[in-house]
This record gives C-alpha cells, structure tokens and sequence, in this order.
C-alpha cells in the first residue's frame, strides 16, 4: 500500500504543474527525469525530500520547492526517539487539583522574613468554591453604587436666584413672549430635570454578597496567590521594609495585607505611602478590594475570622 499510494504521489507530481513555471524547458525536463529516477524508491519509516533550485539568467535562485510523501506509521517505527525539534518548547501547566470541589486546603503558614511557622487548613466551603463571574459581577456593582454619595444637584426654576416679574409685556415689543428670566432658555437660569441628591444603593441579597466573598477568595487560592502569616508585626514603621517584603515576593504588583483585628500602627506608616499595598482588617475585606490586588496576603487571625463570618446563620 504504501508502494502503490509514493507511486501515485510521484504521479501527481508529474503531471501537476504545481511546482512553478521555469523559463528553460531544458530544466524542467531534468526536474522530470529526477522524478522518473525516483519511480522505484519507496522510503521507509521517515519523511523523503526533494528539492530543487535553478539560476535564471544572473545567476540569482528562483525556483525552489520541496515535496513531501507520507509514511506509514507501525509499532516497529515507534521505538525510536521523537525528534526534539518537533517538540513544543512551551511548558505545559497541569493543576494539581480540581477548583471548586469544597476540599479543604492545606496551606503553609509563613511570615515577612520567610520562616517556616507550620501549616494551616483552610476551610473548602469558604476557600474552594466554584468560580462563579455572574455572582461577582453582581456583588461588584452592588458595591460600586452603594459607595455613591449621589450628592449631585442642580436647581429649578424655583430655586434659581432672579426676580419674578415679567420681563416685557405681551404683545406689542415684537419679541418672544416670556414670564420670567429664570426659565432654562436664558443664561443663569434652571436647569430641567437635573439630578437631586438621592441613594445609588441597589439591594442585594445577603446570602449572594456571602458568595461573591468566597468566590474572590476562592479564586485567589487557586492561582496561587494567596498567602496565609502568622502575623502582620513588622519591627519599624519604614516604608523600605515593606518594599523589600513585597520584592521578595513573585509576581506581585499589588498587595493586600488583611489582619484580623486592628490595623497595627507601625503597618500602617510602613504601607500608607505605598499605591501597591493597602491594609484592611478583616471587617473590611471585601470582594472589590480582593479584584483590585494580585496577591492576597492574610493572618492566622483574619482566616479564622473570616470563616467564622461565613459561617454565622444570615438573621432574616
């Protein structure tokens, strides 16, 4: 089979013009007569080639083409190596497990300087929840108009400072008739149904803001950009310290530091002049916050209090 199909390959060659137009029919007689040579090779377990370059008259190439034929794979031509240069230098990611499944996480505690301070497990239903993008997009835009101040105003024609009186009579001035100067037509006048001070606020469910905060939370855990410390302490109140910490940390653009209780105060000095950190307690931690940063930094004391959070009944 393999016989029959080169033969009919080499055929097909022969009788297609594809390989170009060659101004000496000298040349391409002699491209032919290497095909009709060929007429018995039949190639093993490997690919064959042909190539061909002639010189047109300044001696520059302009014809070059190369065909290739098919081989037939069998178990014997499998045992030797597969080229490297066929292989694909990119590195290929497999997780090591599946997100989303409400497994419980096991994950190193550490601290600023890198130490070792043990292990701790994470809580699956608040930490390896299904990623869900409606829920998030949903209790994003809930934050962002809640956090409106909607002190927008603008004033009537009531409001609008400007006497009252008519300003010309009726009839008789050749003009347009008006009753006052204060409408929105004239300069320094109302403006029509302009904005009023009002609320943004849309109304979410409790329960859908609960699960927005553990897909955020979710999500960090399974790129891998969530880190757990033993606490937030750090020795000076220096801006340099933070900066060497946040240095020492792989692709990190910006950080958010979560501790449990309040804000230490030296915490706050160090990163309150730095646009990549911020510090929140574990209160404040919200879904917003969390997209905003690439790594997610938390104490032993904010987890534990974040999972007793999401762990309370919703009063209804």
């Amino acid at each position: 089979m393999a016989l029959s199909m080169s033969r009919r390959l080499l055929l097909s060659f022969r009788s297609s013009s594809s390989f170009g137009w060659c101004g000496s029919q000298y040349i391409r007689s002699q491209v032919f007569h290497s095909f009709d040579a060929l007429d018995g090779y039949v190639p093993g377990d490997s690919f064959f080639a042909l190539e061909f370059s002639t010189l047109n008259k300044s001696g520059l190439p302009f014809f070059a083409r190369r065909g290739l034929s098919t081989s037939i794979l069998t178990p014997a031509s499998g045992e030797a190596a597969f080229p490297s240069n066929l292989l694909s230098k990119k590195a290929v990611f497999t997780p090591d497990r599946t997100p989303g499944l409400y497994q419980d996480l096991v994950i190193p505690v550490t601290n600023f300087h890198n130490e070792d301070k043990g292990l701790m497990i994470l809580a699956g239903d608040v930490f390896d929840v299904p990623i869900r993008k409606d829920i998030v997009h949903r209790v994003v835009r809930w934050q962002l108009a809640k956090r409106q101040q909607g002190t927008h105003s603008t004033k009537t024609i009531s409001e609008v400072s400007g006497t009252g009186r008519k300003p010309w009579k009726q009839k008789g001035s050749g003009r347009a008739r008006h009753g006052t100067l204060r409408g929105p037509q004239f300069r320094h006048g109302a403006t029509m149904h302009g904005p009023k001070p009002r609320s943004h606020a849309i109304k979410l469910q409790k329960k859908v803001r609960r699960l927005g905060l553990k897909i955020a939370l979710s999500a960090r855990a399974a790129e891998g950009k969530l880190m757990v410390f033993e606490d937030l302490v750090v020795p000076t109140h220096k801006t340099k310290n933070i900066v060497k910490y946040v240095e020492q940390m792989e692709n990190t653009k910006k950080l958010l530091l979560v501790d449990g209780g309040p804000i230490d105060e030296k915490l706050k000095l160090a990163t309150q002049n730095l646009h990549y950190a911020n510090v929140l307690p574990s209160i404040g931690l919200n879904v917003y916050s969390i997209l905003l940063h690439d790594t997610l930094v938390m104490s032993r004391d904010a987890v534990n209090r974040i999972v007793e959070r999401m762990h309370t009944p919703i009063n209804r």
